[in-house]
């Protein structure tokens, strides 16, 4: 398990990323989102990965499970902005945000301290939720190993926990 560089209670480090919104790609200023809602950070490994998959599809599944708490779910991968196109045509579509990390590599993964430097998927996210109240404060955060899938009911355990 990585060591956390981010404490509860710190304020979410700021990021500008390309994001696939709705199938458009935009830009997303996670400081703009301040003051709007609860947000789930969610880093994955890898677009085409099962385990990937099946997480973002478990997302949108449980999705009425935290929009029921005014939280939204950006989710983030280092993969680049057009695989996440393709990859989220085959498998979604979603109601969520997904966000590339891909130039410079990995560089908001490591803010957060995501950032993988061993086997499997070196220089990929280690998967991990990080849930920031309305003023981007972290209030939850866990890693997971490769090859788990966040339960959802961690990330409703932790809404409940802030309501």
């Amino acid at each position: 398990m990585k060591e956390l560089k981010l404490k509860i209670g710190d304020v979410a480090p700021d990021f500008d990323l390309p994001v696939l919104r709705n199938g458009v790609k935009e830009r997303l200023r996670l400081s703009s989102k301040s003051g709007t809602s609860m947000l789930v950070l969610a880093f994955y490994p890898l677009n085409w990965d099962v385990v990937s998959t099946r997480q973002l599809v478990e997302f949108q599944a449980g999705r009425s499970e935290y929009t029921r708490h005014k939280a939204e779910i950006i989710t983030i991968s280092v993969d680049s902005i057009m695989n996440i196109t393709a990859w989220e045509r085959e498998i979604g579509p979603f109601d969520f945000l997904m966000c590339s990390d891909f130039w410079p590599h990995g560089d908001v993964c490591r803010k957060y301290g995501v950032l993988r430097d061993d086997e499997p998927f070196r220089g990929a996210a280690q998967p991990a939720i990080f849930v920031l109240g309305m003023n981007r404060k972290i209030q939850f955060q866990k890693f997971y190993s490769v090859g788990e899938v966040a339960p959802l009911e961690d990330i409703v355990s932790a809404l409940e926990g802030i309501n």
